[in-house]
């Protein structure tokens, strides 16, 4: 594979080059950062530690929480600041100060504009996605939660290379990336014309990419997002450097920053007049801080992207930072299940919503017993598996076989996937009664078929009297439609049934530095620390650890990487000014 210049970008450089800005990460917190830093006349260096682009993002749906902008008008939503907040302090309360979160808000439109108005990022409103604490005052079913176009990048040439592939379980042929638009006609391409010749284009263009470019270059959901942003990183000519490590940081005396940059056993200086800003993912994969901060029962394994390590918080907590207390939890979670791929390499699915909320399903714990609400949010369900210790981590979802065959389950497709290479490798387990289900799961056969009589009877009712399964708008949003009484209920009748086992895992980290409403790192004592910036997971949560709605991660880093970036702009510019000042003096006093 070719290298792209961003791979060899410091043999290039010049020793102590001097930028503006440096921003540390590119997910969307550092993109974001870096751009909306170059739209404010900054000279911007943006340095990424792996040899891809996009973080965790580029693996995400990309659903960005982002309330009062302008494709509040292309919904039918009414909203204000005052009912955003009443919905805040609700989800949030005393777990983050609520001066971070009005922050979040004042900036959060004109982030948004300043980026799709200057950029080549695009939004639109996600047309029905409500707010995961859809019980809460002041939630609404849309208008907050935006979605990245589709895009189509294969102009970028050589630098397609850089951007991070997708996960394989969440791509169809081989590599092509799907969201809900294009699953919906191809589960109907033989049904309707017009899906026909949708997906008829749309597997024709993939493999013209694949012929043309080696790989695909349409990217969909948190993947066009970053492939976005990267076309205006380039377009806007901002300094990019992959596989880059920063060995050492520190404030100069004069308030400027010096960071020591690594690539291919190159070693330089740059200087950073403004600032760093810091948007490396948190430290999810750094098993030191994982022990330290998450709850027993944690696995290792995470379906997070490799990069975001920790290491730069080491060096900046040397130099006075420190981490925020006042999270609900350390880090965000999920259900997940896994499996060995063909190369041994271990595939981490997250269960969001495509089969925990479908009719059909059910999950139950060590003892047979269901334990939450299976259609809740992803984030309170795994917070319940930990919360049961060993009685719920690991739990079991299961279904029978008219459900797996319409809806999947975990990373056996939607539509009528073949069940054998599941089935032989031991992530899919089947049987044909309840009793020989329970003796493979290892739990009690009374308590499994007193749970599955239990949901069979709520599924007729529609009415979920133990764990109230559909009874907000977000769940039955989750479900299927066309099912009734209730579109997240249904039987478990028909054999065989199928099983698999779900552990909760991390999908970022909550836990993080400090910072005031500028996004400038403080000391503990609330002291500010010139110079350096956070954004992203590197932030702490400003919805203290809770999960209120969707894209209530990509949205606070987008807002606050433009809070950042505006912040470190101005201080480069009053550096500038100071030098000529002090020039000026000194000429006067010759």
């Amino acid at each position: 594979m070719a290298q792209t210049q961003a791979s060899q970008w410091l043999a290039t450089l010049p020793e102590q080059a001097e930028y503006d800005v440096v921003v540390l990460g590119t997910g969307a917190a550092g993109m974001a950062a870096a751009l909306f830093a170059s739209i404010a006349g900054s000279k911007v260096l943006l340095v990424e530690r792996t040899e891809y682009v996009g973080g965790t993002t580029a693996w995400s749906g990309g659903t960005t929480w982002v309330p009062l902008t302008r494709y509040l008008a292309d919904t039918p939503t009414e909203d204000s600041f005052e009912q955003v907040m009443t919905f805040l302090d609700a989800a949030v309360g005393e777990h983050a100060p609520r001066a971070m979160r009005e922050a979040f808000l004042q900036a959060g439109a004109n982030a948004i504009h300043s980026l799709v108005d200057h950029t080549q990022v695009a939004f639109r409103a996600c047309a029905y996605h409500p707010d995961y604490l859809a019980d809460l005052p002041g939630a609404t079913v849309n208008g907050r939660a935006l979605e990245p176009l589709p895009y189509q990048a294969g102009h970028l040439g050589v630098n397609l290379q850089l951007l991070r592939p997708p996960i394989p379980e969440f791509t169809v042929l081989g590599g092509m990336m799907v969201n809900r638009e294009d699953i919906s006609h191809l589960l109907q391409r033989f049904k309707k014309p017009k899906s026909f010749l949708y997906t008829l284009k749309l597997v024709g263009r993939y493999y013209w990419d694949k012929l043309f470019y080696g790989q695909t270059a349409r990217s969909v959901m948190g993947h066009a997002l970053i492939a976005r942003m990267l076309a205006s990183v380039l377009e806007r000519q901002i300094e990019l450097t992959v596989a880059t490590q920063v060995t050492d940081l520190k404030i100069n005396t004069e308030g400027s920053v010096q960071l020591r940059l690594q690539q291919a056993g190159i070693s330089k200086q740059v200087q950073a007049k403004g600032g760093v800003i810091l948007a490396t993912g948190g430290f999810g994969r750094d098993p030191d801080k994982r022990k330290a901060y998450y709850p027993a029962g944690v696995p290792d394994f995470s379906p997070t992207a490799p990069g975001h390590t920790g290491e730069l918080h080491k060096q900046v907590l040397s130099l006075g930072a420190s981490y925020g207390q006042a999270e609900d939890q350390p880090a965000f979670w999920a259900p997940v299940s896994i499996r060995r791929r063909a190369d041994a390499s271990l595939a981490v699915f997250p269960h969001f919503v495509f089969d925990r909320s479908k009719p059909g399903t059910i999950c139950v714990d060590q003892t047979g017993q269901r334990f939450v609400n299976e259609s809740c949010s992803y984030h309170e369900f795994a917070k319940q598996m930990l919360a049961g210790g060993a009685r719920t981590n690991p739990a079991w979802i299961i279904c029978d076989t008219p459900a797996i065959q319409k809806y999947g389950l975990g990373m056996v497709r939607l539509g009528g996937d073949k069940l054998s290479p599941y089935l032989a490798d031991g992530y899919l387990l089947t049987a044909a009664s309840l009793d020989e289900l329970a003796q493979k799961l290892l739990v009690s056969a009374e308590n499994l078929k007193a749970a599955i009589a239990q949901m069979n009877e709520a599924a007729e009712s529609g009415v979920d009297h133990l764990f109230q399964r559909g009874s907000t708008v977000y769940q039955r949003a989750n479900g299927d439609p066309s099912h009734q009484p209730n579109p997240s209920l249904g039987l478990i009748k028909t054999p065989p049934f199928y099983a698999l086992k779900l552990y909760p895992a991390d999908i970022g980290t909550a836990k993080g530095l400090q910072a005031d409403t500028s996004a400038r790192l403080i000391r503990e004592d609330g002291s500010v620390i010139e110079g350096l910036y956070a954004c992203g997971n590197d932030l702490n949560s400003i919805m203290g650890g809770t999960y209120p709605g969707p894209g209530i991660t990509i949205g606070p880093a987008i807002v606050f990487g433009y809070i950042a970036a505006q912040a470190a702009s101005h201080r480069a510019k009053a550096q500038v000014q100071q030098r000529h000042d002090q020039n000026l003096d000194q000429t006067k006093d010759q």
